[in-house]
């Protein structure tokens, strides 16, 4: 699976990166039909708690791309959020077929 990563107004960690690596590998293992990642790293304004905000589309052939918008503490909060949240998307779509 390719995972491309886009930070906004921000430079991304080489630690968050691999993080974002790994979740995504997971995620395509369990899922083989998942062909493309895309994440988009944000701070929310203001500049307070619960700022984080990832969104993760994912690109699957045949299928509407299924997106996942989540918002934490900390990057790596909301991406397992937005995962998982995808994870359940993918297997209800299976679950269709």
């Amino acid at each position: 699976m390719d995972v491309r990563i886009q930070a906004i107004h921000f430079d991304v960690a080489e630690k968050l990166v691999d993080f974002i690596n790994k979740k995504a590998d997971r995620l395509a293992r369990h899922h083989s039909a998942v062909t493309t990642a895309d994440v988009t790293l944000k701070v929310v304004k203001p500049e307070t708690a619960m700022n984080k905000q990832a969104i993760v589309k994912l690109a699957v052939p045949q299928h509407d791309d299924l997106v996942a918008d989540k918002i934490a503490d900390t990057f790596e909060e909301a991406i397992d959020l937005a995962l998982d949240a995808l994870d359940r998307q993918l297997t209800r779509l299976k679950e269709k077929k």
